[in-house]
């Protein structure tokens, strides 16, 4: 199996990654055999031309790679069962936490030889297969984790799978990628939730003001409790020395603020500016430097097709849209959508849009 000839692959869970991959190496031509413990889960991602049902038992020609679409705490005894079957030539997992299920790969008497750890950087706060898509990993990393006894054929069978799957591969020890993911996932995740929590006793007075604001920042405090839970507990360390720092801050914030003094404020500013700094700090588009777009404004009625309408007018004015948000107005059919496209198409966009009878505010 290369980067160029996809062959057969059998993935172990059928959920929203694991159906993913097999919907993309499906597009690829490659032959996939899927397995899941959830019988309903496994008829869906079959209903979805994800692949066919794994027969009872080990097939008969081992797979080029066998993928591990399971929560962390079972990756090591699923990587035993499915070596004791021959299901594959090389296994992978997909994993978000690396260093402990390594670990208990080897304790078990795993053969790593076998086996490189994985971690595509995509998802969902969905769940399940029916949320899974073939183009879920395009342009996103794929962290690969290989232990020193990996073989050259393993790596590349998964550095293969990667690619075929429209990912970057990353090569990054595990350890590092623990601490890493609990900065840029695990840890915001928690915060995310922390964000929301509150909202439970809110009045309807505060829910009816809640704005696009609260929105993005709940966003991912909608995904599986239960799913999170174990990645977090398998991430423990890390993650706890990401929430430390965040409550420090937030902490020190908190009592700058009730002391209300002029000096107070800007040590709170100062923790704003730290925000602006390290939020400019994300990659942009295709892992590139980060680029500062302008945002046209169209007020838009909440009808079917209009989206629609709008990015055909965008395509006729030759604009790229780069991101798209929309902001719905509380009891009104109608929403604010925000096109972020290169400052210099701005103005073209907006008179594009004018023309077609959409209200532009501000240019």
């Amino acid at each position: 199996m290369n980067e160029d000839v996809v062959g057969r692959i059998v993935v172990v869970g059928t959920g929203l990654i694991g159906t993913s991959i097999a919907l993309a190496m499906r597009e690829r031509g490659a032959e996939v055999l899927l397995t899941d413990r959830d019988a309903a889960a496994l008829e869906l991602a079959v209903e979805l031309g994800a692949g066919r049902a794994l027969p009872d038992g080990a097939s008969a020609e081992p797979a080029d790679l066998a993928v591990l679409a399971v929560p962390p705490a079972a990756v090591a005894v699923t990587l035993l069962d499915a070596q004791k079957r021959g299901l594959a030539r090389a296994y992978t997992d997909v994993a978000s936490v690396k260093a402990l299920p390594l670990a208990q790969a080897a304790e078990l008497g795993c053969d790593l030889s076998a086996f490189v750890a994985g971690h595509p950087l995509a998802g969902s706060e969905r769940s399940g297969p029916g949320a899974a898509r073939p183009d879920l990993f395009l342009g996103r990393p794929w962290a690969l984790c290989a232990t020193p006894e990996a073989v050259p054929e393993a790596v590349a069978a998964v550095t293969a799978l990667a690619k075929a799957c429209g990912a970057m591969p990353v090569q990054v020890d595990a350890a590092e990628h623990d601490r890493a993911v609990a900065l840029v996932s695990h840890g915001p995740h928690v915060v995310s939730a922390a964000g929301g929590a509150p909202l439970t006793g809110a009045d309807d007075v505060a829910l009816g003001l809640a704005g696009q604001g609260v929105r993005d920042v709940t966003r991912i405090a909608a995904s599986d409790p239960r799913l999170w839970i174990g990645i977090l507990s398998a991430n423990a360390e890390p993650v706890a020395d990401v929430l430390e720092g965040v409550a420090t801050d937030l902490a020190v914030a908190a009592s700058l603020l009730r002391d209300g003094s002029e000096g107070a404020a800007a040590h709170v500013a100062d923790l704003l500016l730290r925000g602006n700094a390290g939020r400019s700090r994300i990659p942009g588009k295709h892992g590139g430097d980060p680029s500062a777009y302008a945002t046209v404004q169209v007020v838009i009625p909440d009808r079917p097709g209009e989206l629609a309408m709008i990015f055909q007018a965008a395509g006729i004015a030759g604009v790229n849209i780069e991101d798209v948000t929309i902001e719905h107005s509380p009891g009104r059919p109608l929403g604010v959508l925000e096109l972020a496209v290169v400052p210099e198409a701005a103005d073209t966009l907006a008179a594009e849009l004018r023309a077609r009878g959409w209200s532009v505010p501000g240019r």
